[in-house]
C-alpha cells in the first residue's frame, strides 16, 4: 500500500534552511567564555588535580576525627545554638518590618518613578555586602558579640526582603485597587484593601524563608566574633585533640537547622497553597499543635 501524496500541487520538497552562522559561532563563543574565566579562576585559587584527588582523604580524616563525638560540652552548645537563634528571628524582625513598608515604595504600579528608583537602588546597596562584611563594619562601632550580628543580619534582610517584596506587590491583581480607587477609596485604603490582602501571603513566606538562610549566616557570623555558634566551630576544628567535640556542635548545629527548615517549609506551604503537607513531619507538627481536628461541617442543634 502506497502512502497518498498529502501535497499534490508540490513541484518538489522545500528544502531545509541552513543553520545561520551566526547562531553558530555565538554558541561557540559562549562556551569559550566560560570555560576560559573557569580556567583562569582555577589557576589563582592553585586548584590542581593532585590536591582534588587529594581532598576526599582530607574530609574523611577530618570527619573520622570528629567521631565518636564528645558530648561533654552540650550545654554550652546548646546555649550558643539559642544564640544564633537569636540572632536569626531579631535579624529577620528588623528586615521584615523596615522592608515591608519600604516595598510600596518600590513597586512601580503602586508608587512614582521618582520614587520607586531611589527606594530600589537604596535595596541594591544593601545587598551588595553581604553580612559577613557588614558585621566586621558593626564590630568597631558596637564591639563584639551578638549586637553587630544582628544588625548586619537586619540590614542586609531589609535590601533581600525588599526585592522580593517590591516583585510580590508588583504582580497583584489591579481589578480590586480600582474597584477601590473607582468608589472614592483613599490611596492607603486601596494599599490596605487592594493590595495586601493579595500580596501579604506570599511576603510572609519569603520572611519565613529569609529566616532559615538568616539562621546559617547567624553561624557564619560567629567565626568573627559576632555572637553564635560559629566561633565555638572554629575554636574546636583548631586543635586535634577538639575535633570530637567540634563533632557533636556540628550535629547539634545540623539537626536544628534541619527541624527549622522542616518546620518553616511546612508553615510556608500551609500559607501559599491553603492546605496542609501531606508529608509525616507535617502530621507530626499537626500533631504536636493539635492541628488534626477537621472543622465541623455540621449545624448545632439549637
Amino acid at each position: 500500500m502506497t502512502v497518498p501524496d498529502l501535497v499534490p500541487d508540490a513541484v518538489s520538497d522545500v528544502p531545509r534552511p541552513k543553520e545561520p552562522q551566526f547562531t553558530k559561532w555565538l554558541r561557540i563563543i559562549i562556551v569559550v567564555g566560560l570555560i576560559i574565566p573557569l580556567l583562569w579562576s582555577a589557576t589563582g585559587l592553585e586548584i590542581s588535580p593532585s590536591r582534588i584527588w587529594e581532598a576526599p582523604g582530607q574530609i574523611w580524616t577530618l570527619l573520622g576525627g570528629m567521631f565518636p563525638p564528645d558530648w561533654t560540652g552540650t550545654p554550652k552548645t546548646i546555649e550558643l545554638i539559642l544564640e544564633s537563634l537569636y540572632v536569626a528571628w531579631i535579624g529577620t524582625i528588623i528586615g521584615a518590618t523596615l522592608s515591608f513598608p519600604l516595598a510600596f515604595l518600590a513597586a512601580t504600579n503602586v508608587a512614582p518613578r521618582s520614587v520607586t528608583l531611589p527606594v530600589r537602588s537604596f535595596f541594591s546597596a544593601i545587598r551588595a555586602f553581604p553580612e559577613l562584611v557588614l558585621a566586621i563594619m558593626f564590630i568597631p562601632a558596637f564591639g563584639l558579640g551578638p549586637f553587630a550580628g544582628t544588625l548586619a543580619i537586619g540590614l542586609h534582610s531589609i535590601g533581600t526582603l525588599g526585592k522580593l517584596s517590591s516583585e510580590v506587590i508588583e504582580g497583584v491583581d489591579d481589578g480590586p485597587i480600582e474597584a477601590i480607587k473607582a468608589s472614592g477609596g483613599t490611596y492607603f485604603q486601596q494599599m490596605r484593601f487592594g493590595v495586601v490582602p493579595q500580596a501579604l501571603p506570599t511576603i510572609v513566606a519569603y520572611w519565613l524563608y529569609r529566616f532559615e538562610i538568616n539562621i546559617r549566616a547567624s553561624a557564619v557570623l560567629g567565626v568573627i566574633g559576632a555572637g553564635g555558634v560559629g566561633a565555638e566551630i572554629v575554636g574546636r576544628l583548631r586543635f586535634r585533640g577538639d575535633w570530637p567535640k567540634a563533632g557533636a556542635v556540628l550535629i547539634l548545629t545540623i539537626i536544628t537547622v534541619l527541624l527549622i527548615d522542616t518546620a518553616s517549609s511546612i508553615i510556608r506551604r500551609r500559607i501559599i497553597t491553603g492546605h496542609a503537607s501531606s508529608s509525616r513531619p507535617a502530621k507530626w507538627m499537626a500533631a504536636l499543635l493539635g492541628a488534626n481536628d477537621e472543622p465541623s461541617t455540621e449545624i448545632a442543634e439549637a
